[in-house]
């Protein structure tokens, strides 16, 4: 019987599994910050999408880590770069797998910030042209859904212009709405060697005590062509999942971001929390919050707990 009334239900197809991927052949390289999880180059990429598949897993969310950065973030947009090399490896050997792409610049960026940088601020309008071209190349490369990450001002109606007018309308946009300025990222910012060089995120990412502006941001980004809009972090902000679920009609989607499963793996290393318990625990909360869909580090493990191994 509470098997038969059980309200809210996890399922692999509700996840996301977030990938880092990394220019070279045979090359794994460890996160020390987030146990389990690796800088995998092309070739491995495929081999542990190809495990993900297995478990059932739908979708992919990619990150690059290139080899080269300027203060143009031109290794982004480049056709050959890592992350479009990696989207049509994906696309030619997983038809069926929806790729979604991180559209940011911090990775590539010599400074380690999101925006073009002019005067020691960052110059969103002068942003949104390479965003748009970032977005751009992953859609030529075979990518379904394109990410924008960087919490500039006016991106995704850059993005859908671009993509409209070069013939990609059905290349769906995710929005990074309610991104916050969070402590939770920290062990990403090593995986993706993404830490600005100089100050921080603030001017762009939101304050963790807005709720209004949350809801702004999110409503502002579906009016410019956003079809699906995104909380992160996810555990600190679950009041935010919510009221954005319950204001909007499109698929809602919460990031279980770097800190937040680092801070698991920690403590069950030390035998202080049931990892598999307090994971499903967590990923059910996000989902009765309101979540459609949610991007976790923990997506294969928990793919493997739900098929029941």
């Amino acid at each position: 019987m509470r098997d038969m009334l059980q309200e809210t239900r996890l399922t692999v197809q509700n996840l996301i599994y977030p990938l880092f991927v990394q220019e070279g052949a045979a090359r794994r390289e460890a996160v020390a910050s987030m146990p389990g999880v690796y800088r995998l180059s092309p070739d491995l990429l495929v081999e542990e999408v190809d495990a993900a598949c297995r478990q059932g897993i739908l979708a992919v969310l990619l990150f690059g880590v290139p080899e080269t950065k300027d203060e143009a973030a031109s290794s982004a947009y480049d056709d050959q770069g890592i992350v479009q090399q990696a989207v049509r490896l994906l696309k030619a050997r997983f038809p069926e797998l929806v790729v979604i792409t991180d559209v940011c610049l911090c990775e590539y960026m010599s400074h380690g910030h999101c925006g073009v940088v002019r005067d020691g601020r960052i110059d969103n309008d002068a942003t949104l042209p390479l965003l748009a071209q970032t977005a751009l190349s992953h859609a030529k490369a075979g990518a379904d859904i394109v990410a924008p990450s960087d919490m500039m001002d006016g991106r995704v109606r850059a993005i859908r212009d671009k993509l409209d007018f070069n013939g990609f309308s059905g290349v769906a946009i995710l929005s990074y709405a309610a991104k916050f300025a969070s402590a939770f990222y920290g062990p990403f910012r090593e995986a993706a060697g993404s830490a600005p060089v100089f100050g921080d995120r603030r001017t762009y990412q939101m304050n963790p005590a807005n709720r209004r502006e949350a809801l702004q941001e999110v409503l502002a980004d579906l009016e410019e062509g956003a079809d699906m809009v995104m909380v992160k972090p996810a555990m600190a902000y679950l009041d935010l999942v919510r009221e954005v679920r319950d204001s909007v009609l499109c698929p809602v989607v919460a990031y279980n971001v770097s800190g937040e499963y680092s801070l698991v793996k920690a403590a069950a290393a030390q035998g202080w929390v049931d990892e598999r318990q307090i994971v499903l625990e967590t990923l059910t909360g996000i989902k009765r919050a309101g979540a459609d869909l949610i991007i976790t580090y923990h997506a294969k493990d928990v793919a493997s707990w739900l098929n029941g191994g």
